[in-house]
C-alpha cells in the first residue's frame, strides 16, 4: 500500500515527495541557474559540461568530489538529528572547529601509540569536543528556555576566536610564523585511498580523499538505526512532533535536546577527521570552510534521512569541485558565481521545497480520477 505524506505535502504519494519533489526543486534551481549565465553570454550547456567534468570527469575529480562530500555527509548529519528533535543547529561550524581542536590534542600530544590506537582516541577526541561545545547551548535551551539557533550561531563565532587565540599563542611551533601546528607523525594521519589502493597494485590519480569516507558512511548507517530503528531514536523523535505528547508519554523534552545536540555536536565534531588528520594533517586555521553552513541545505535536501544526506553531499560535493574548474575555464564565472549556484539549490531545496506540491497533487488527483 502506498504511504501518504503528512504534512504541506499531504495527499501525495511518499515516493514522490522523498524523491521527484526534491528533483523538480533541482532541476528549477538549475534553470535559475542557467538563467544567470545567459545574462553574463554564456552558454548554459557548456557551463554544464565543465561543470560535470570538473566533478567526473576523471579519477581525481571524483576524489576531490567524495572528499568534499564526506565533510558535508558529517554536517548534514548533525544537522538532522537535531531536527528530528525539533531542533535547528546551525552551530556546526563550531562544533566542527572544537572537534578538530580534539583531533590535533590526541595526534600532537598521544602521537606515542602505535596508529590502530591512535585513531580511535582521535575519534573519540573528535565527538567529545563537538558534543561538549553543542551541549552548552543545549543546556541554555533545555533550561533556560535560551533560543538554540542563537546561542549556536554565537558559538560559531566563540569558536573562531578560541581557535586563533590557541594556534597563535598557543599551539603554534616556536620558531613558525604560520598560526597553524606542527604536522602529525606519520602514523598519526588518516592514510589517503589511492595510497590504499596503491598498496594493493591499484594506480589511483592523488586526491585527498581518505578513510573518512567510510566512517561517514557507517554515520550514515548508525544515524538511520538509531532514528528509526531504536527506543531512543523514537523518544527523541517524539519530541520533536509533539513535546506535548512526550511529556504525557513519559519523555523529558529537557532530556532529549541534550541527548540530540550531543549527538549531533559530535557528528559535527567528525567532520575534522577528514579535514584535519587525512587532509591538511594538522591543524589549520578555518579548516572548517563554511562546510557546517552547507551541511544545513544537505540536511534540507536529504529530507532528514541519511541515504538522501548522502545523496544530497554528493551534489555539494560535485558542485564544490566543479566550481572549482568551472572557475578555472571560464574566468567570467568566478567561485562567487558557483556560490550563488549553491544558494539557488539551497532556495529551492529549503525555503521553497513545497512550491511544487500544488501541481503534483492535481496531477495525482487527474490520474486516481481517470
Amino acid at each position: 500500500m502506498t504511504r501518504i505524506a503528512v504534512g504541506p505535502a499531504a495527499g501525495l504519494p511518499r515516493w514522490s515527495v522523498v524523491g521527484l519533489l526534491p528533483a523538480l526543486n533541482l532541476l528549477a534551481a538549475f534553470v535559475a541557474a542557467g538563467g544567470i549565465v545567459l545574462l553574463i553570454d554564456e552558454d548554459p550547456w557548456r557551463v554544464v559540461r565543465i561543470l560535470a567534468s570538473g566533478a567526473l570527469g576523471s579519477w581525481e575529480a571524483v576524489g576531490y568530489t567524495l572528499f568534499y562530500a564526506t565533510n558535508f555527509i558529517f554536517t548534514g548529519l548533525a544537522v538532522a538529528v537535531a531536527f528530528h528533535c525539533g531542533l535547528f543547529n546551525i552551530g556546526g561550524e563550531g562544533q566542527a572547529t572544537l572537534g578538530g581542536l580534539g583531533v590535533a590534542l590526541v595526534c600532537l600530544h598521544l602521537d606515542a601509540l602505535p596508529f590502530m590506537l591512535v585513531v580511535p582516541v582521535a575519534v573519540v577526541g573528535a565527538a567529545f569536543f563537538g558534543a561538549a561545545w553543542a551541549f552548552v547551548p543545549a543546556c541554555l535551551q533545555a533550561w533556560r528556555g535560551s533560543h538554540i539557533v542563537i546561542t549556536t550561531i554565537m558559538f560559531n563565532f566563540i569558536a573562531a576566536s578560541l581557535m586563533i587565540y590557541l594556534l597563535v599563542n598557543v599551539m603554534s611551533e616556536a620558531a613558525s610564523m604560520q598560526p597553524e601546528t606542527r604536522r602529525f607523525a606519520e602514523h598519526a594521519r588518516l592514510p589517503a585511498i589511492h595510497e590504499i589502493l596503491g598498496g594493493l597494485g591499484v594506480d589511483a590519480a592523488a586526491s585527498p580523499l581518505n578513510l573518512s569516507l567510510l566512517f561517514a558512511l557507517a554515520c550514515c548507517v548508525g544515524v538511520w538505526l538509531y532514528i528509526w530503528h531504536s527506543r531512543a531514536g523514537f523518544r527523541l523523535r517524539t519530541v520533536g512532533e509533539n513535546p506535548s505528547a512526550a511529556v504525557y508519554a513519559g519523555i523529558s523534552p529537557g532530556r532529549q535536546i541534550l541527548i540530540a545536540m550531543a549527538l549531533s555536536g559530535a557528528l559535527a565534531g567528525f567532520m575534522s577527521l577528514n579535514e584535519v588528520m587525512g587532509a591538511q594533517q594538522q591543524l589549520v586555521l578555518e579548516f572548517t570552510a563554511g562546510y557546517g553552513y552547507v551541511g544545513i541545505a544537505v540536511a534540507l535536501m536529504g529530507r532528514g534521512h541519511p541515504a538522501g544526506i548522502a545523496l544530497a553531499a554528493i551534489l555539494f560535493g560535485a558542485l564544490y569541485q566543479g566550481g572549482a574548474e568551472l572557475a578555472f575555464e571560464i574566468p567570467r564565472i568566478s567561485r562567487d558565481m558557483v556560490v550563488v549556484i549553491q544558494g539557488l539549490v539551497i532556495l529551492f531545496a529549503g525555503a521553497l521545497e513545497f512550491m511544487f506540491v500544488p501541481a503534483l497533487r492535481t496531477s495525482f488527483m487527474r490520474r486516481v480520477r481517470a
